[in-house]
């Protein structure tokens, strides 16, 4: 079976901007295009497949209908795992923290969130929020709330292109403005915001706020994970960056300088453009591409020059 390229869903919330379509081509009639979900099986937004047999039929149908393209190592599964966005953020993202898989299960019927951030743009002296910056107690989180202090107790850090962030359930963070990211994470749409600068949204009423979900599931503390730029290790055709590894999702970043190649065998594999262009087997692809492999498709010829994020779910890479 041999790879196919997806066209994402967008979304056009009110903090979205204009660079997923002038940087990376992407293709709406929405003004704002706040995220374009490249890998999703996710009720609220599934991948279509481009071009091909299957061209037209949406990623969720095509597994279903084909679950060898899914393969062994994701079968534990019982769900497609994974949702890879970019994110265009030209305002703030609301402050905002994700539940775990007990907690989303109970309550909102979806999977908790675990997920990755990669910098892909960022303007400068942009920075995000990422955790607290000193332990508090949970009523002191709550005060915070309500007197309107809640930013002065937060972590901001300034980033820079080529920046990881690993963000676990419970972990309180907040995209900054003019900061565009590819983001890796669990497959859900769970979000409860904390904060959001007073906006009012499209009904012209503020928008909503999940004060007491996020108190329960929100860790008060500074976050324990590392974060900023990998280091990068030399291969044949091409440097690589571990970029993150858990149980959901494996991702790593590959800037290639002529042809690269990889095995697509017990798992599928997506591979997003980033940067430059190219062809993946025999798919002409340019920044902004988003390509699925499905599992046992093989040796898959990566050519030209660019910079690729590859996801899978075990390392095969």
């Amino acid at each position: 079976m041999k790879p196919f390229e997806l066209i994402p869903p967008i979304k056009d919330y009110i903090w979205g901007g204009t660079r997923l379509r002038e940087e990376f081509g992407k293709e709406s009639s929405l003004d704002r295009l706040a995220e374009s979900w490249e890998l999703s099986c996710h009720k609220d937004g599934m991948s279509i497949i481009s071009g091909g047999e299957y061209d037209g039929m949406t990623l969720d149908a095509f597994l279903r209908e084909h679950p060898e393209a899914f393969r062994t190592d994701c079968m534990d599964f019982e769900e497609f795992p994974i949702l890879i966005k970019l994110i265009d953020a030209r305002d703030n993202l609301s402050v905002q923290v994700h539940p775990d898989n007990e907690y989303a299960r109970k309550f909102e019927g979806d999977n908790g969130k675990t997920e990755m951030w990669y910098i892909a743009e960022c303007d400068e002296g942009a920075e995000l929020i990422y955790g607290f910056r000193e332990s508090i107690t949970k009523e002191e989180f709550r005060k915070a709330i309500e007197e309107n202090t809640l930013l002065d107790k937060l972590n901001r850090v300034k980033v820079h292109k080529g920046d990881v962030f690993f963000i676990t359930p419970g972990t309180l963070h907040a995209i900054g403005k003019g900061i565009l990211i590819a983001e890796i994470q669990q497959s859900s749409n769970v979000t409860y915001r904390v904060y959001d600068y007073g906006r009012i949204g499209a009904d012209g009423k503020p928008r909503e706020l999940h004060i007491e979900k996020a108190l329960e599931v929100t860790k008060p503390e500074p976050p324990s994970e590392k974060y900023g730029q990998p280091e990068k290790k030399s291969l044949s055709g091409a440097e690589c960056r571990p970029l993150s590894s858990c149980e959901y999702f494996v991702t790593a970043g590959y800037d290639i300088s002529e042809q690269f190649t990889v095995e697509a065998s017990d798992t599928f594999m997506h591979v997003l453009v980033m940067d430059g262009e190219g062809d993946i087997s025999g798919i002409p692809v340019k920044k902004g591409s988003s390509v699925f492999v499905p599992a046992g498709a093989g040796t898959v010829n990566i050519k030209g020059k660019c910079s690729i994020i590859i996801t899978t779910i075990n390392r095969r890479i």
